[in-house]
């Protein structure tokens, strides 16, 4: 069960092609913004759909594989967990950053 404790699962169309960057480390990442579309009805029983988007970050193999298969606007299934962070921009304002490390990934449509 502790697996369970940070766990996130999405269905949702990719933003745009991600690409593959490297830290000043040596290991690869790639960033990609992923779209998901919540349904819901109003008391007139019409149809609103709201798209969020989402910050997914995948790290080395997985990166490499991303960047290699995933396009713009294909539908994939994300495992990751969430994560948040904070960061001081050049001005020494504090940026507060969600985004979930992706595990897996799932092709669904292309």
């Amino acid at each position: 069960m502790n697996n369970l404790r940070n766990k996130v699962q999405l269905i949702g169309n990719v933003g745009a092609k991600p690409s593959l960057e490297e830290t000043k480390n040596g290991h690869v990442y790639t960033k990609i913004s992923l779209a998901t579309n919540e349904v819901s009805y109003n008391k007139n029983g019409e149809k609103n759909q709201e798209t969020i988007w989402h910050q997914i970050i995948a790290w080395n193999g997985l990166a490499k594989m991303i960047s290699q298969y995933v396009s713009k606007g294909q539908e994939i299934c994300v495992d990751g967990k969430l994560n948040h962070r904070t960061y001081d921009d050049l001005e020494g304002r504090k940026n507060y950053i969600t985004e979930i490390i992706a595990k897996e990934i799932l092709f669904l449509k292309k």
